[in-house]
């Protein structure tokens, strides 16, 4: 596993978010991460990235413990967070806000990251409030892969994208699969996320309530009405 939570429990004050969380992403592979909205999906990511510090349990990253390290450091281990505000600098261009994020002896220099994002490459010179939300997600991850990284977690990619952008989206993350780019998940649109993943987690309140491959989940009818509020996928 290149990422492992073990009974992970992290607060915002005195809110307790997430109880008891463990959960694993595998070299290469996609894990989807479900649940409806505060059931703790953006923490589980957030406590990941270093944003939010558990008060207990392990985060270990290719067996390293970072739990409650300080995000840029772990950024620097090979962790880059896209956020569901995408976060682009917009009065930059696409060139610049890509260039912002470059790391030498990156495996994603920006020659290759341009040949996976057509379309930014069209868009070099537009600044990042010209953008379609599309083209501001693409930004997102494209900027996030600039950095390097073994694992990438991505929170809410589809989030106010028309339908026709969202299959573009999904197959640059197919693309980016394909590269053994390691991705934790966090979807609501749960098609998009099952046509993605290897794996699921189902969260609620802050802890897991089913692991499994996609095809098991869409057979468990239980969880997907109780637990997502939808019937078979």
């Amino acid at each position: 596993m290149i990422l492992r939570l073990e009974k992970v429990n992290t607060f915002y004050g005195l809110g307790h978010i997430l109880h008891d969380l463990s959960l694993g992403v595998g070299e290469g592979e996609v894990v989807a991460l479900l649940g409806r909205n505060g059931a703790g999906k953006t923490t589980t990511l957030r406590t990941v990235a270093g944003l939010a510090a558990p008060r207990s349990g392990r985060v270990l990253y290719k067996e390293r413990d970072i739990a409650g390290m300080e995000a840029h450091r772990v950024s620097r281990l090979g962790i880059a967070l896209v956020p569901e505000t995408r976060e682009i600098f917009s009065y930059l261009t696409v060139k610049e806000n890509l260039q912002i994020a470059e790391r030498r002896g990156s495996r994603w220099p920006m020659e290759k990251v341009l040949e996976t994002f057509a379309t930014l490459k069209e868009r070099l010179a537009h600044k990042g409030r010209e953008l379609s939300g599309g083209e501001q997600e693409m930004l997102a991850i494209a900027r996030a892969l600039m950095t390097g990284p073994d694992l990438l977690l991505l929170d809410e990619p589809s989030q106010g994208l028309a339908p026709l952008v969202v299959n573009t989206v999904m197959e640059t993350m197919r693309e980016l699969k394909r590269e053994r780019v390691s991705m934790l998940l966090v979807e609501q649109n749960a098609e998009m996320a099952l046509a993605l993943a290897d794996r699921v987690y189902v969260i609620d309140h802050g802890s897991a309530v089913f692991e499994g491959t996609p095809d098991a989940l869409r057979s468990a009818e239980g969880i997907m009405s109780a637990y997502l509020g939808v019937g078979t996928v």
